[in-house]
């Protein structure tokens, strides 16, 4: 009877034992983006897309000659507060104010890295005449406590997806996309890196408000630096200074030559940048990066880019952020 209990007992533990092990293998996985990640189910309701192939869908359509109408002040203010809504969780009545200045909230599941986001987008994208007021993609399994940037898709070939890889790259990470081409509108009315009245903005001033630290990516002609892959800079602002040396060292460590801006003039250092000015003001870390046509091209030279950038968006995923 004894060695009967005994093998009970014994079976039990064993059973425990390798419950527990099972459940922490899988939490271990859940947080460090395992090889399982990419076969989750998709959670009810959200939509299965492939992000890179999606923003190229969405920008391939933007030209010089595209639509682009500037916003109101109550829309940039309204979109703005709208995203300040889903950052703190409460999304029906972000929905609500989204869809009263004609955007869509939808979660979709980016296949290839498994990762969730909520999508914010403009109804009028499709339109004969859209208005170019740009998207959003937020990180729908981690609090979002980063952004990366993308004023001038299209015209700065290649940053849209080079967005992608950085916005896949770390947990915790908004991208917010420009909605037309920088010579679609008036005048310079569609350069969004150098207004204040445009949505682009006010979503990026509402990050920056909240401490959110932010890269902005930018794209520069071969014959403008001849000597550089890349031109690092902390915009008008010094807060991002130890991330822009780290960023620096990561590039080059990746085999990129890097203009620092903060040590010698470079071009394009981007000290007009509004974005980066409105960081400055709130002492938000700013990183104003530009890249040479060959690594916004893609394949293994953007890859090697956007793995120097996680290092630095992985340690602001682990800074908490001031509401």
């Amino acid at each position: 009877m004894r060695a009967h209990r005994s093998r009970v007992i014994t079976i039990a533990t064993i059973l425990l034992v390798a419950t527990g092990l099972a459940a922490g293998l899988t939490a271990l996985l859940h947080r460090t983006g395992g090889a399982g990640d990419a076969d989750r189910p998709a959670p009810k309701g959200a939509a299965q897309i492939d992000l890179s192939r999606e923003v190229a869908d969405y920008t391939g359509r933007f030209g010089p000659d595209g639509g682009y109408r500037r916003p109101g002040r109550a829309d940039r203010t309204e979109i703005a507060a709208a995203v300040g809504l889903l950052l703190d969780g409460h999304r029906e009545q972000a929905e609500q104010r989204l869809s009263q200045r004609d955007f869509t909230v939808r979660t979709v599941v980016d296949r290839p890295s498994g990762h969730r986001y909520v999508e914010v987008a403009d109804r009028t994208d499709a339109a004969v005449t859209p208005r170019g007021w740009g998207r959003v993609y937020l990180d729908a399994d981690h609090r979002p406590s980063w952004s990366v940037q993308v004023p001038h898709p299209a015209f700065d070939l290649g940053t849209e997806q080079l967005g992608v890889q950085v916005l896949r790259g770390s947990p915790g990470g908004v991208m917010v996309i420009a909605g037309a081409h920088r010579k679609a509108g008036a005048g310079n009315s569609a350069d969004v890196a150098h207004r204040t009245d445009t949505v682009f903005h006010a979503i990026c001033a509402e990050l920056a408000r909240r401490g959110m630290p932010g890269i902005q990516l930018h794209g520069f002609a071969a014959s403008a630096a001849p000597d550089y892959d890349v031109i690092a800079s902390t915009g008008a602002g010094t807060a991002a200074r130890p991330e822009g040396r780290e960023l620096a060292d990561a590039l080059r460590g990746h085999g990129f030559d890097v203009c620092r801006a903060w040590v010698r003039s470079c071009p394009l250092e981007g000290r007009t940048n509004m974005q980066g000015r409105t960081a400055d003001a709130d002492h938000v870390p700013f990183l104003h990066v530009e890249f040479s046509p060959t690594i916004r091209a893609g394949g293994r030279p953007a890859e090697r880019a956007a793995a120097a950038i996680a290092e630095i968006t992985r340690r602001w995923a682990g800074k908490p952020v001031t509401d």
